[in-house]
């Protein structure tokens, strides 16, 4: 599912409200979860998941197309661990 699918969606079940709300909430959710991110936070959606940031350390990487060695810089990137009621309904119990 993609965002637009995901607005569309909660607009059907939810006739009350504006598309254009619709998509303003769902776009500043996603801004918030981002920006707890960005700025090292760790966001919890209890039953679904929880959202961190981990640290990957410098190495030495290998250029696939050259087989040349090259310098991979420190970063940090997102890391989603699932909720254990998702996990339960994916594994059907």
């Amino acid at each position: 599912m993609i965002r637009s699918e995901l607005i569309q969606k909660i607009a059907d079940e939810n006739p009350h409200l504006y598309q254009r709300d619709v998509e303003r909430i769902v776009n500043t959710i996603f801004s918030e979860i981002t920006d707890a991110l960005a700025s090292g936070n760790r966001v919890e959606l209890r039953g679904f998941g929880a959202f961190s940031v981990k640290k990957r350390d410098a190495r030495i990487g290998r250029n696939p197309r050259t087989g040349e060695s090259v310098h991979v810089d420190e970063k940090f990137v997102p890391f989603f661990k699932t909720g254990k009621l998702l996990r339960d309904r994916l594994n059907g119990k």
